[in-house]
């Protein structure tokens, strides 16, 4: 039904950037928001950021300031621009799109990894 394709993962050293795509795909699925979720080794799953269709966005408190998530809605995709990379960002990042009636999907993840 829908699809959800990552990319732009890797390897970064602490300060840098990276930015992360997901392109959603899939038909008569209209979604309403977008978020990022990232998981490190013996962590929960915690949300990141999220975009709503009309642009409304929310972050973790750990990320404000550095990281930027924006969508293209005609493309159904989001976008996250990490800035000022810390160890602590270290995780398997998530793109997430949800749905009417409570529907949500996942991308398969996608590995950041901040180390000198």
């Amino acid at each position: 039904q829908v699809q959800l394709v990552e990319s732009g993962g890797g390897l970064v050293q602490p300060g840098g950037s990276l930015r992360l795509s997901c392109a959603a795909s899939g038909s008569g699925v209209s979604i309403l928001a977008m978020g990022w979720y990232r998981q490190a080794p013996g962590k929960e799953r915690d949300l990141v950021a999220s975009i709503t269709k009309r642009g409304t966005t929310n972050y973790a408190d750990a990320v404000k300031g550095r990281f930027i998530i924006s969508s293209n809605n005609a493309k159904n995709t989001v976008y996250l621009q990490m800035n000022s990379l810390k160890p602590e960002d270290t995780a398997v990042y998530y793109c997430n799109a949800e749905g009417w009636a409570n529907r949500d999907w996942w991308g398969q993840g996608t590995q950041v990894t901040v180390s000198s």
